[in-house]
């Protein structure tokens, strides 16, 4: 007998470090794909930890003999950043990985008869805005405005978002039920700010890494101007939102991705904030003239309202609470310890 498991592919990133903590109470048995072994703290947690790439066929078969899998959290990525100094590198992971976990949970829901809940990761980096103008007078954008990416990141997280798309609503299997195997949901996340793993390269990473700098009394600049405005989320309230869409009955959802945000805010606001809980803090700018065209094509906020009225979203954590309550303290705490 196949044994029932949630799949968590990139468990050892900051997202996945929260969702197999919020996972793992009795009676839910969780699987994990990195290419990184997890935390030791996270490691009790899970049934099986698999070190290897969803690039590998071979051990998605193994896992598809083995573990009958019913919910598929699909986090791993190349991020970013690092995905415009290997494009083609980034194709293989974010979109052909994608397409064999679509396929793999396609082959789940055939063999166990009832669809595979799949969420998603998407990323603002689906946007791209021509110009800082535009940008401005765009205000908040809607899901089906701007989708031109000007990133390889983008356009993979884009394309994702349309594969999911194809196989919950298009791909059915030639037979007499045509049911789709695959339920797809998705959520664009603006820029994640975790207090408790570290940056980790992600292009909107400049708001930890003022933090952390802060706290473990570094110098650090800046490397977007201080005017840059994008969408933030709280690390807890994104881990809450999938769980959320993850929940939410199919009937109810009248898109298969979604746009999510908690606040916005510049980079000169979140310096204030830090310089305010740190007084020593040398927080100066050195703009990295392509991360700061990559951020200035994306928002500078998003309308969630879909996700708000599909499934209830509702972030926790404001500007303020954020900062003050969850991300100051808890990374002030670290580096005291």
């Amino acid at each position: 007998m196949r044994k029932p498991v949630v799949l968590i592919t990139g468990a050892s990133g900051e997202i996945g470090h929260g969702l197999v903590t919020r996972l793992a109470p009795p009676g839910v048995s969780i699987i994990t794909i990195d290419v990184n072994p997890l935390d030791a703290s996270l490691a009790p947690r899970v049934t099986r930890e698999f070190t290897g790439s969803i690039t590998d066929v071979g051990l998605l078969d193994r896992i598809l003999a083995e573990f009958e899998v019913d919910r598929v959290f699909h986090l791993a990525a190349l991020l970013s950043t690092r995905s415009e100094f290997t494009p083609t590198t980034a194709h293989h992971v974010n979109v052909e990985g994608t397409l064999n976990l679509l396929e793999f949970a396609q082959r789940q829901g055939e063999s166990h008869g009832r669809p595979v809940l799949f969420i998603y990761p998407s990323s603002i980096a689906a946007y791209g805005l021509p110009d800082l103008d535009t940008k401005t007078r765009a205000g908040r954008v809607s899901e089906d405005q701007f989708t031109h990416p000007k990133t390889m990141y983008g356009c993979n997280k884009l394309y994702c978002e349309q594969l999911g798309h194809y196989y919950a609503r298009y791909y059915k299997q030639l037979s007499a039920d045509a049911i789709a195997r695959v339920d797809f949901r998705a959520v664009r996340f603006p820029g994640l700010i975790s207090a408790l793993t570290l940056p980790s390269g992600g292009t909107s990473d400049y708001a930890p890494e003022m933090i952390h700098a802060a706290a473990n009394g570094e110098a650090y600049d800046c490397f977007v101007r201080p005017d840059t405005t994008i969408p933030f989320m709280a690390m807890p309230d994104g881990v809450d939102a999938l769980l959320a869409l993850a929940s939410a009955v199919r009937e109810r959802l009248t898109r298969t991705a979604y746009n999510l945000s908690a606040f916005s805010r510049s980079a000169a606001a979140i310096r204030d904030v830090v310089v305010a809980a740190f007084p020593n803090a040398s927080i100066g700018y050195k703009v990295d003239t392509k991360r700061q065209g990559i951020v200035d094509s994306w928002p500078a906020d998003v309308d969630d309202s879909a996700a708000r009225a599909d499934w209830g979203f509702s972030p926790k954590y404001d500007f303020d609470r954020a900062f003050q309550e969850y991300l100051i303290p808890t990374i002030l705490e670290r580096y005291r310890r």
